[in-house]
């Protein structure tokens, strides 16, 4: 039988790769930046575009829409044409897709040093970057949806379902919070006001982060775990049940951002009802991953990539049993505007996020090159080791501090007045700052171990392979 019907369009997976890296490492250290400023103020040099109200916006919309898209974008094109065995459906578009994505990073990199941004929690890019982006994320889902169109099985993998929806949520999302009035080039104001844009911001802000940097890395965790575990998924079933719990759930939580506000005490426990809830399919899928390991367990013994992803996975357990924790209002009391929040929001990106994004790039690269694996199985270990202590000492330093701020503020004396100051607080919780520090040098110095190791592998291939596009019996018999 012949299986060849053409060839894999791998170019544009090996750009975005690459990029990933490239964005993780200059995103990562704007934050290694950032957490030294908080320790040694005088690091801004009294320069405006280092200052850190201007850097901290930069770290998050790099490692959230440079980094994180970037590994997106080449993990759902990777997987897409391999699942629906058949090309990406237009090179061109592809490559469009690719540069204009740069083009708007590139814009995040030169604006918003400069101060300009829309003050809105990680869409602080002016109305010209958002238009370019809506734009590059349709062309995106015309490619990406196109693909599934065409392919040659009747069944749509699981993976294709997760990335389908954070395609589609996140263009909703983009799109409903940026709606502005421009005042000029690089200057707009928000068609909502008051409560109704903080319901808004939050209701974009939160699921921002449930559909980009959850469910696109679950569609990662669907392919790549059972992938390198050489097994099936522990139970497609519960996979199905896992999506449709997660998405039909999670739009709901995002007032659980505005817990003491001016936003209505009713949508504020919504968003906590919601929230909880949401426990129990997050828990639920991350268990179908784990599980895909029953009977090879000891394979973590060997493969270091293994150890990335199921890590990832542990993680994302800490992250989502963590959220629905701290949107109880009880809870959020304790934790609202402390460093707690920043250790959460750091054990979902730097562990699961970032984790499960190593993991599967290293999977996936030597596939692009045709070779049999990495230039050095130790060196991924040692990448390994040095990212998971490195997020250790960020997140448990983080909730030392918080725990420590909350209750020192809440600290009142026997007539009612607050038993310490401000200032007091802040000389409480300064030594975790440095914590935080050393666990940020420690994972940007595995990500520059990675850049190199990348390399390195490239050096040993003679460019990105040609595929084989298989039919689909072929590669099903394959494996």
């Amino acid at each position: 039988m012949q299986a060849i019907t053409g060839t894999y369009n791998d170019k544009v997976v090996h750009q975005f790769a690459v990029a990933t890296v490239f964005w993780g490492i200059v995103g990562m250290a704007v934050g290694v930046l950032c957490a030294a400023q908080l320790y040694w103020p005088a690091l801004n040099f009294d320069i405006p575009w280092l200052t850190y109200s201007r850097l901290r916006p930069l770290h998050t919309n790099g490692m959230i829409f440079a980094f994180g898209g970037s590994v997106l974008f080449a993990t759902s094109l990777y997987v897409v044409q391999r699942t629906c065995h058949v090309r990406l459906i237009s090179d061109k578009l592809a490559s469009f897709v690719f540069w204009g994505w740069q083009a708007a990073m590139l814009g995040a990199v030169i604006t918003l040093p400069l101060g300009i941004t829309q003050s809105k929690e990680y869409a602080e890019l002016e109305w010209p970057l958002d238009l370019l982006i809506a734009i590059v994320w349709v062309a995106y889902g015309w490619l990406f949806f196109g693909t599934i169109v065409k392919r040659r099985v009747k069944h749509i993998y699981v993976a294709n379902w997760f990335y389908g929806a954070y395609v589609i949520a996140v263009a909703l999302l983009h799109i409903v919070n940026n709606l502005v009035m421009p005042a000029g080039l690089w200057k707009s104001y928000s068609v909502y006001s008051g409560a109704v844009d903080a319901m808004a911001q939050w209701w974009y802000g939160h699921n921002g982060v449930a559909f980009l940097l959850t469910v696109g890395y679950l569609a990662m965790m669907y392919y790549f775990v059972p992938k390198q575990a050489q097994r099936p998924i522990y139970s497609y079933r519960l996979s199905i049940v896992h999506f449709w719990a997660l998405i039909s759930i999670y739009m709901w939580a995002g007032p659980h951002h505005l817990h003491y506000t001016a936003l209505p005490d009713w949508a504020q426990s919504v968003g906590m009802v919601f929230s909880v809830i949401l426990l129990a399919p997050s828990w639920g899928g991350a268990m179908n991953g784990i599980l895909t390991l029953s009977g090879v367990w000891h394979k973590l013994r060997t493969d270091p990539i293994l150890k990335f992803l199921i890590v990832a996975i542990s993680f994302y357990m800490i992250a989502t049993f963590e959220g629905p924790l701290l949107s109880i209002k009880t809870v959020n009391s304790l934790s609202h505007y402390t460093d707690w929040t920043v250790g959460h929001v750091h054990a979902g990106t730097l562990g699961w996020v970032a984790m499960i994004s190593i993991g599967s790039l290293y999977a996936l690269y030597p596939r692009l090159l045709g070779l049999p694996g990495m230039y050095s199985t130790k060196l991924i270990d040692t990448h390994f080791w040095m990212h998971t202590i490195g997020v250790v000492f960020y997140i448990v330093s983080m909730w030392i501090a918080g725990i420590t701020q909350g209750l020192m503020w809440r600290a009142t004396n026997a007539d009612g007045t607050l038993t310490y100051s401000f200032v007091e607080s802040l000389v409480a919780t300064y030594p975790y700052y440095l914590g935080r520090l050393l666990g940020g040098l420690l994972i940007l110095s595995g990500m520059c171990l990675m850049g190199w190791h990348m390399w390195k592998t490239w050096k040993m291939a003679s460019g990105v392979a040609e595929h084989p596009v298989m039919a689909p019996d072929v590669a099903e018999a394959q494996g």
